[in-house]
């Protein structure tokens, strides 16, 4: 069996912090950040990276370090833009990350790269909400994007939208959406849902279960039932390895789900950790992950540069500093308006955008489960179409 991880972003605090994001955002709709500071010709780039060092969780060590080397390696590697990164301490905590990030304005910053979490990043936007400087933050929570503030993570609606337009485009449009009864469950459905109906899919049925391994368990027979009653030719699993993903691989074919008249799908990456692809009910299965080839590279150069691997968060980092320097070469600042202009930064999981909902759209390839292996099947296209791809 498995156990269940508590999704700590239902604490009230951090939705409070969220909810008065999104009415600032609000506020702001039509000013997406103004110009924002002027890059001086000539100067460097003063950049504030904002990362959860001196935090009481030890992880989180671990994920700054690796967020301020990518970042740093972004920055070595760009020519014809120069940077002065500053790293500012958060503790993992909101009222810090405020702080300081108001501290690094006052002394010159020109961006503000990170902080890590959602409930933080919120906490930043309002803080220089009348500052007109740019906030890139490591959060993949769409929820507080908007106004100064975006979101580099990756989403869900990035994996869902391109898992959709695959599906309806190999006839796989009639799908059924598992999610759990929390937040981060009602966020992937809603995720699903606009995308299959976006690419000319239908959402044929939708199942909630409870947060627990007993909720999944006795979701079952009903979700055997309404897949057939409503003749779904899909399945989606929003869930992840660490939540209720192996449970529903084991049991749902175990009680009668045809994998094959059936095409099994996850919004989450099934490669993390590897030992997912050993799942026997995930064999022939469809995921979206970020483009493999750019992924590979860039882990090399990671590793020939610091000694060791990336973290999976790493990325994020160096992709911030990308956005910023192949903005600069074209633009006099490093507002909102600037950001988004670009048809597609050179990141270190492929090609990717910001746009003006300060939302992110990722190339992604389509991998299948092939042996207890990954086989990628639709590879991620080297750039980005029109808006909505």
């Amino acid at each position: 069996m498995f156990t269940f991880f508590r999704f700590v972003r239902k604490a009230r605090h951090q939705v409070l912090l969220m909810l008065g994001a999104m009415l600032l955002a609000a506020c702001q709709a039509g000013l997406p950040g103004g110009d924002g500071p002027r890059v001086r010709s000539g100067a460097p780039i003063e950049v504030a990276l904002l990362l959860p060092y001196g935090s009481a969780s030890p992880g989180d060590e671990i994920v700054a370090r690796g967020l301020e080397n990518a970042a740093r390696l972004a920055a070595s590697e760009f020519e014809g833009v120069q940077f002065e990164i500053t790293v500012y301490n958060t503790a993992a905590d909101p009222a810090q990350a405020a702080t300081v990030a108001r501290t690094a304005v006052q002394q010159g910053a020109r961006v503000i790269v990170g902080p890590l979490r959602s409930d933080a990043a919120a906490a930043v936007g309002v803080a220089l909400s009348n500052s007109n400087v740019s906030i890139l933050s490591f959060s993949n929570n769409t929820e507080i994007a908007g106004g100064n503030v975006f979101v580099l993570g990756h989403t869900f609606q990035n994996s869902a939208t391109r898992i959709a337009r695959y599906a309806v485009a190999q006839g796989r449009g009639r799908v059924m959406v598992l999610h759990a009864q929390n937040l981060a469950g009602e966020v992937a459905r809603d995720a699903v849902q606009s995308a299959f109906t976006l690419s000319g899919g239908t959402i044929a049925g939708v199942r909630s279960y409870e947060f627990s391994q007993q909720g999944v368990v006795q979701a079952i027979p009903d979700i055997i039932d309404q897949i057939r009653a409503a003749d779904a030719n899909a399945l989606m699993f929003t869930s992840d390895a660490s939540a209720a993903l192996p449970l529903f691989a084991q049991l749902l074919p175990e009680n009668g789900l045809d994998t094959e008249a059936v095409q099994v799908m996850g919004l989450t990456r099934w490669d993390v950790p590897s030992q997912t692809l050993e799942l026997s009910g995930l064999q022939g299965g469809w995921f979206a992950l970020p483009d493999p080839d750019a992924t590979a590279a860039f882990n090399a150069r990671y590793t020939a540069a610091f000694g060791d691997t990336p973290h999976v968060l790493a990325p994020i980092g160096y992709d911030a500093i990308r956005a910023i320097a192949e903005t600069a070469i074209g633009q006099d600042t490093l507002g909102a308006e600037a950001l988004t202009a670009s048809s597609g930064f050179a990141g270190a999981n492929g090609v990717f955008r910001l746009r003006p909902d300060g939302t992110n759209q990722r190339a992604m390839a389509i991998a299948t489960v092939e042996n207890n292996q990954v086989t990628i099947i639709d590879p991620a296209p080297g750039r980005l179409a029109g808006p909505g791809l």
